[in-house]
């Protein structure tokens, strides 16, 4: 398995910013409200991929044993979760680039781009977390290895 690369990232955000503003163009008028809380979801995705990073980290500087399948299902976990927020994070902007210049004439529009600031930086979020998760899954160099041979004895 290969580590996200940054242009998976790069052409994820662009489908979502593409995808998402020709959503807005065709169809905004017949959309409900957008919840404000909407994005919240992947902040809370993002905050439980940075504590499982946390916990896999520690266990792998410390020595102690780590699961291979656990690791790989969490690499697993942080590329999904990287490659969606990125998604994500061109739509929430695409929402942005729509809604923005449309404050002025639509009430609705004003609401809409609360949501969609909060869902934009949810998302980022998100790709961070995974990002982050991804590289506390990464074998430690040979130099970090043997320290920690070492002090488990």
């Amino acid at each position: 398995m290969h580590f996200t690369r940054p242009r998976d990232l790069v052409v994820a955000g662009l489908l979502g910013l593409g995808l998402g503003y020709l959503l807005f163009q065709m169809a905004y008028g017949s959309l409900p409200q957008l919840p404000l809380l909407a994005g919240v979801t992947f902040a809370v995705l993002a905050v439980i991929e940075v504590v499982l990073a946390f916990s896999i980290r520690s266990r792998i500087r410390s020595g102690r044993l780590v699961a291979a399948i656990g690791v790989a299902r969490s690499v697993a976990l942080a590329k999904a979760s990287s490659l969606a927020g990125a998604f994500m994070t061109g739509a929430w902007l695409a929402a942005l680039a729509y809604l923005f210049p449309r404050r002025d004439e639509l009430v609705a529009a004003v609401l809409d781009t609360r949501a969609a600031v909060v869902g934009a930086v949810s998302a980022a979020a998100l790709v961070a977390a995974g990002l982050w998760l991804e590289h506390c899954c990464r074998t430690p160099r040979d130099h970090h290895r043997e320290r920690t041979r070492g002090t488990t004895g």
